[in-house]
């Protein structure tokens, strides 16, 4: 689990142009309207941190890896600091929200839910939230069946364990949203997941090959210099008890 949660430092710059940002609706929903201090934890490259400032919260990035943490810097405005869900170097109380973008099942949920309660302020809220290739689309049912499938935060709930005794039940909610891609920026979205940055040689060239060969020739995306992949954007919502 420690080897795929860190290999993304390798490739914080393609992971930053090529991941898919996250929809305002699904924000607005997680945390509501109004600015509030909010810690973007397992920031990344800062994909959520930008969405959330173009918004106008106030927005502290933290992670555990160096490496995306300094291409999260190279933006203007960011507060990133080194870091992790187990141990966030915030004092008690200091932030309204903490959204987890893409890496809440990279967490230790004994060790991290008690860590974001503390730094929670009363009545905050803890929004874990995912981007999953929509698999109801064939052709993308046809690129998971490839690569595998994105299960994280499934439709039928939430999917991560116990919450209690810092936080309630979760509420979830899943939001609708397509990213206009290339072939090559499809296969390069591939190279920027954990599965590939830890494969060997061969098995990367295979899921490359294979990917190519089924952006060529499925009848829905075959020939199109533009393809949309859509997103389901599930969002869940946590309170502290």
């Amino acid at each position: 689990m420690t080897e795929h949660a860190l290999s993304f430092g390798p490739a914080a710059h393609l992971y930053d142009t090529i991941r898919p940002t996250y929809p305002r609706p699904a924000i607005d929903w997680a945390i509501g309207p109004k600015r509030v201090r909010v810690l973007d934890l397992g920031a990344g490259t800062g994909l959520l941190t930008r969405v959330l400032q173009n918004t106008g919260h106030d927005v502290v990035s933290v992670d555990p890896d160096e490496r995306m943490l300094a291409v999260l810097a190279t933006h203007a405005g960011t507060k990133p600091l080194l870091g992790s869900a187990e141990r966030i170097p915030l004092p008690d109380g200091s932030v309204d929200a903490v959204m987890v973008g893409q890496a809440y099942h990279w967490f230790t949920p004994e060790r991290a839910l008690p860590e974001i309660r503390r730094v929670l302020r009363p009545g905050g809220v803890l929004a874990p939230v995912w981007n999953v290739r929509d698999e109801h689309v064939p052709w993308v049912a046809r690129l998971s069946a490839i690569v595998g499938s994105e299960g994280h935060g499934a439709a039928g709930g939430w999917t991560w364990g116990e919450t209690a005794p810092w936080f309630g039940t979760p509420e979830g909610a899943v939001f609708q949203h397509q990213v206009p891609m290339t072939a090559d920026g499809i296969v390069d979205l591939i190279r920027s997941r954990s599965y590939y940055l830890t494969a060997d040689p061969q098995t990367r060239a295979t899921l490359e090959h294979q990917v190519r060969e089924l952006l060529a020739t499925h009848p829905d995306v075959a020939g199109r210099e533009t393809i949309a992949l859509p997103y389901q954007t599930r969002v869940f919502r946590l309170r502290p008890t």
